[in-house]
C-alpha cells in the first residue's frame, strides 16, 4: 500500500512514522519548505520526501493519502486526487487505527485549546496513562506509532474533522461555535457548523457529546440533528435535565450518572465566564472515566493556564501587559473584553478572516479606550471603530505596536494584544505573534 503524506508538519511527519512502521511505502511532499529538523527525520528513518513542489507522478498513485490540516481542499493536488477516487484523509483517521485506546476529542471555535489542556491536567492528575496530541503537542500519529497511551486528549480544529470517515471519540467536546475559518467554506457559515458537528457523527449510543447549551449555533443545529450520542449540556443560567454542568450558589456543579460534583467558582484557577464552562467540559470527561473528586478539585485549583490565551505577562507602572495572542476570531475578543475589569489599551489586526465586528461595539465602547492597529491592512478594523473610540493609531511592527500602547496606557489600565485576525501578514503564527508581544514588553 503506498501512503503519500501532503505536508511535512508535525501531522505529516508523525504520520509517515506511523505509516512507514505499518509497512506503507510512504512519500512526504511539502509545497512549503520543510523545516530541517523533521527532513532529518524522515531522512533516519528512510522516508522519501521532497520540498517546495508536489511531483503529481509520485503523489497521483497513492492508494491513500493524508492531508495535513493546512492544506485546502481546494488546492490543485487534492482537486487531482478526489478527481482520481484516491481517498484523502485527516491525520486522525489513519492513526485511529492503529490503536485501541479511547479518546477524548474537544473542537470548538475558542476555547479548544484551554479545555484539552485542562482535560488533559485532569486525568493525568487523576493518575491515567493520557497522551495529548491533536492540534497540540506530538502528533497523534507519532504517538501512536511510539508510546502506548491508554487514552488521549486530542483538540480538533473543523479541517481535522473534514478528513474523517469513521473516527469516532468515545466523549467529544463541543465548546462553542462562531464564526471562523469561513474563507475555508465558502464563506457559508452553515458549512462551518456541520464541520465541528462531524465530530459526533459517527458516535453511538456507548459514547457522550459535552456541548455548550448555551451557544445558539450549537442549540440550532442540535434542534434539527439526531445524534446517538448520550448529551451532557453545560451552562452559566439553566440547569440540565439529567446529566451536565451548571452553576448553584456560587458553584461550579457536575451531575454525571447521579454523582454530583461541586467546588466554589472563586477557586477556579482559571478566570473569566468562558473558563467556568471549560471547567465544566473538563471536569464532566474526568468524572466519566471515574476520576476521584477530590483530585478534580485539586487539579481544577492548581491548572496553570494556556501560553497566548489571556496570559498576564507584566505589570509596568501600574500596567498590566496580557497576552492574547491565540484570539484569533471576534468571538475570542469578545471574551478577552468581557473579562476586562479596567481601561484597555487594545493591540488588534492581522489577516481578516471574514470578520464582522458588530458584537464587539457594546464591549469596546464600555472597555477600551485606545486602538492600536497591527497589521498591514487595518482599513476594516479603522472603519469599524472610527467613531467609538477616541484615540486609533496604526502600526506595522510589535515594538512600535507595544511602545504606542505604553504612551497610551496609564496607571491602572491594561494593555491587551487580542488580534482577531490571523497573523501570516507579520509573523510566522500566533505564537510567533505572542512571544514577539513579550519580548516587546521586556524590552520596555
Amino acid at each position: 500500500m503506498r501512503l503519500v503524506v501532503l505536508g511535512g508538519g508535525e501531522s505529516g511527519v508523525g504520520t509517515a512514522i506511523l505509516g512507514k512502521k505499518k509497512g506503507y511505502d510512504v512519500f512526504v511532499s511539502d509545497f512549503g519548505k520543510i523545516k530541517e529538523n523533521y527532513k532529518e527525520v524522515l531522512t533516519i528513518n528512510g522516508i522519501a520526501w521532497e520540498d517546495e513542489k508536489h511531483t503529481e507522478e509520485l503523489i497521483l498513485n497513492a492508494d491513500v493519502v493524508m492531508k495535513s490540516p493546512g492544506i485546502p481542499e481546494k488546492a490543485p493536488i487534492v482537486k487531482k486526487l478526489i478527481e482520481k477516487g484516491i481517498s484523502v484523509i485527516s491525520e486522525i483517521e489513519f492513526a485511529i487505527q492503529f490503536t485501541d485506546a479511547t479518546t477524548v476529542g474537544i473542537t470548538g471555535s475558542n476555547g479548544k485549546t484551554t479545555t484539552t489542556l485542562l482535560t488533559y491536567h485532569l486525568l493525568k492528575q487523576g493518575g491515567l496513562n493520557v497522551g495529548l496530541a491533536g492540534n497540540i503537542g506530538k502528533s497523534f500519529a507519532w504517538q501512536v506509532a511510539e508510546n502506548k497511551h491508554d487514552i488521549y486528549v486530542l483538540e480538533l480544529s473543523s479541517f481535522q474533522l473534514d478528513g474523517i470517515i469513521n473516527y469516532k471519540p468515545h466523549i467529544a467536546i463541543l465548546t462553542n461555535i462562531s464564526p471562523d475559518h469561513l474563507d475555508r467554506y465558502n464563506y457559508d457559515y452553515s458549512l462551518y457548523i456541520n464541520s465541528k458537528f462531524r465530530i459526533t457523527k459517527n458516535q453511538t449510543e456507548a459514547d457522550y457529546l459535552i456541548y455548550d447549551n448555551e451557544d445558539d449555533a450549537i442549540q440550532n443545529w442540535l434542534n434539527k440533528n439526531t445524534i446517538k450520542a448520550n448529551k451532557v449540556p453545560f451552562s452559566l443560567t439553566g440547569k440540565p435535565e439529567k446529566d451536565g454542568g451548571f452553576i448553584e450558589n456560587n458553584n461550579i456543579n457536575s451531575t454525571i450518572k447521579n454523582e454530583i460534583f461541586t467546588m466554589p467558582i472563586n477557586e477556579l484557577a482559571l478566570e473569566g465566564k468562558h473558563n467556568i464552562k471549560n471547567a465544566m467540559a473538563a471536569t464532566a470527561v474526568a468524572q466519566l472515566l471515574n476520576i476521584r473528586k477530590q483530585t478534580i478539585r485539586e487539579s481544577l485549583t492548581n491548572f496553570q493556564g494556556v501560553e497566548h490565551r489571556l496570559e498576564k505577562v507584566l505589570k509596568i507602572q501600574g500596567v498590566q501587559y496580557i497576552n492574547d495572542s491565540k484570539a484569533t476570531n471576534v468571538n475570542s475578543v469578545f471574551y478577552a473584553l468581557d473579562s476586562m475589569s479596567t481601561p484597555t489599551v487594545w493591540i488588534v489586526g492581522g489577516v481578516d478572516k471574514g470578520n464582522d465586528y458588530d458584537e464587539l461595539m457594546p464591549l469596546v465602547r464600555e472597555k477600551v479606550k485606545a486602538i492600536v492597529c497591527l497589521g498591514v491592512d487595518n482599513t476594516k478594523i479603522i472603519n469599524a471603530f472610527n467613531n467609538v473610540v477616541d484615540v486609533m493609531v496604526e502600526t506595522t511592527s510589535m515594538s512600535e505596536a507595544v511602545q504606542l500602547a505604553q504612551r497610551l496606557a496609564e496607571k491602572g489600565d491594561s494593555v491587551l494584544l487580542s488580534p482577531a485576525c490571523a497573523s501570516f501578514d507579520l509573523f510566522e503564527n500566533y505564537e510567533d505573534r505572542g512571544k514577539q508581544f513579550k519580548q516587546a514588553i521586556y524590552n520596555l
